[in-house]
């Protein structure tokens, strides 16, 4: 492969002036990171914090943010639309670091799409090595809904994708039913758990460098049962990082537009018989754009959390069709179909609009990955060791978030980190905000209006596998930031108690909120739904970052 070359951003050798204003900011926010030019290109890869049982504290790197969408498909799914060349052109454009081109499992994936589409991807990378492109697969999980399976360039990353589609794929095995009463179900939730095992296996004999896998569009459905999302990640934590916590398709509530069934997600269903009974009607919907795990503060992604152990969210274009788009699929060759080629005919541009409730990558959802280099692995290491936020709307430019003792010297802990303390330390949480410098793709200058600190308890293991509360978690303080710009810090002072927790951070443009899920108690002004055909989601638009752990360690 290319050397691998930094963005325009990044590069040194790049005058500002040939940056837009974007650009421009990213440079400031690497520059004070230390990280500009030769020290990100060489510099060593984002490995992931710990606690160190021999002291405490804790002390994190510097790290830049790369931005990406790990949820691409292109004519080699086959219900998709684009060319490979016309989304990755569409990636710089919207300014994304990575991607990833996760396209659906079938025969014709598995026989011939695959492989043609490495050849484009390879192409791609020696001819754009300003950019990080990963080959990837969207797996139908047996007796449950899709994940994006994808690992970084090298020898086998096509085989490794083909072999476990055609082992393990839920679709391809006729393993999907997942109703608790159907009799296969628990041979499918087995050969799930492992498919995951399996994966893990191919990273430990160094058959590939690294593998990651992501829950996609969880609630969608409703056949993500609690337990089954624990199991996974039991099953190999270093794999399953993690879920989407924003789906793609976030263009179908437009009002005056008819896209996915008029709702953001394409969420437009109800429970079925393969549906968790545990979940409520009302979960199938999302809370400004989020999915309702993640949207409900003290639902199932704090129910994860709670059990001190990292779980990932993530937002991504999930692209198919993009709203307001005027590109229709081309015809089939006689005797020609996706079984037996792998890959959709050119799509023809119109002078119509097409249906579609899709956006480009980049131009709405991004999920920002810290890093030390600029690399392919780098990227994953910072994904699996959590240092993520996302983003709707391009809300913000930038978002570091550090945990620190008082009493310690040094940076602390970032996203996805564990700082050690003893009971009664007293901590500060530094959360340095860098507002949004231009106008987003939709021509609005966004602006962020609040910032929620939401703390959890960490109690173990749960006691029920299938619950999706977690009853101690709520927002601690809200942070009114309506007419801040530029780069600023808020300091939010904390305490230790008896037993160990974590915060994470979530915020909004204060244009669309209320009582949260659980009631105003848990969360005052949380994201709500939207009524059909009224979701307009460049008015409403949202950011999560991933927690920190405490772990405390009781008096000195």
């Amino acid at each position: 492969m290319t050397e691998q070359r930094l963005p325009a951003w990044a590069d040194p050798s790049v005058s500002p002036a040939r940056l837009d204003a974007q650009g421009v900011s990213r440079r400031g926010l690497l520059r004070r990171a230390g990280l500009f030019g030769a020290a990100f290109a060489a510099g060593p890869l984002a490995a992931p914090a710990a606690a160190d049982e021999r002291r405490y504290g804790g002390d994190d790197p510097r790290l830049a943010h790369l931005v990406g969408d790990h949820h691409v498909h292109s004519v080699y799914s086959h219900d998709a639309k684009y060319t490979f060349s016309q989304l990755a052109r569409a990636g710089a454009h919207f300014g994304l670091d990575w991607m990833v081109f996760n396209e659906h499992s079938n025969v014709g994936h598995a026989q011939y799409g695959a492989r043609l589409e490495h050849q484009e991807i390879v192409t791609a990378r020696a001819e754009n090595p300003r950019q990080l492109i990963f080959q990837g697969l969207e797996w139908y999980i047996p007796a449950a809904e899709h994940a994006t399976v994808f690992s970084p360039p090298g020898p086998h990353e096509v085989d490794l994708l083909t072999r476990f589609e055609l082992a393990y794929d839920g679709k391809l095995l006729g393993y999907t039913d997942g109703a608790a009463s159907h009799p296969d179900t628990a041979r499918n939730e087995a050969h799930a758990v492992e498919a995951v095992r399996w994966l893990a296996e191919q990273r430990r004999t160094g058959y590939v460098d690294d593998v990651l896998v992501l829950a996609n569009h969880p609630l969608r459905l409703g056949i993500d049962s609690p337990h089954e999302m624990r199991n996974w990640r039991d099953a190999a934590p270093e794999i399953v990082i993690g879920m989407e916590g924003a789906p793609g398709a976030q263009g179908g509530g437009i009002p005056g537009w008819v896209g996915s069934g008029q709702q953001r997600g394409e969420y437009v269903n109800k429970p079925s018989a393969n549906s968790f009974p545990g979940y409520p009607q009302d979960a199938y919907v999302l809370y400004g754009g989020f999915d309702w795990m993640t949207a409900t503060v003290g639902g199932m992604w704090d129910a994860m959390l709670a059990e001190g152990r990292l779980f990932t969210v993530t937002s991504n274009s999930d692209v198919h069709r993009v709203v307001f788009d005027t590109w229709k699929n081309g015809d089939w060759a006689p005797g020609r179909n996706f079984d037996n080629t792998g890959r959709l005919p050119d799509p023809v541009n119109t002078d119509s609009q097409q249906p579609g409730g899709d956006f480009w990558p980049g131009q709405f959802s991004r999920t920002h990955v810290g890093v030390t280099r600029y690399a392919y692995r780098a990227v994953m290491a910072g994904l699996r060791a959590g240092r993520v936020w996302v983003d709707h709307g391009h809300l913000l430019d930038g978002l570091d978030v550090r945990l620190k003792r008082d009493c310690d010297h040094g940076r602390g802990v970032t996203t996805g980190g564990r700082l050690r303390v003893r009971r009664g330390d007293r901590l500060t949480l530094s959360v340095t905000v860098t507002s949004a410098s231009r106008p987003n793709p939709q021509g609005i200058l966004p602006e962020l209006a609040h910032v929620d600190v939401i703390r959890g308890a960490v109690r173990g293991p749960a006691a029920d596998r299938d619950d999706w509360r977690a009853p101690d978690t709520r927002v601690v303080r809200t942070l009114d930031v309506s007419g801040r710009r530029g780069t600023y810090t808020l300091r939010v002072p904390l305490t230790a108690g008896e037993e160990s927790f974590y915060v994470r951070l979530r915020g909004s443009d204060g244009n669309r909120n209320g009582a949260g899920y659980l009631g105003a108690s848990v969360d005052p002004h949380g994201p709500v739904p939207h009524v059909p055909g009224d979701g307009d989601p460049w008015v409403d638009t949202w950011f999560y970052a991933n927690p920190v752990f405490v772990d405390v360690a009781g008096d000195g």
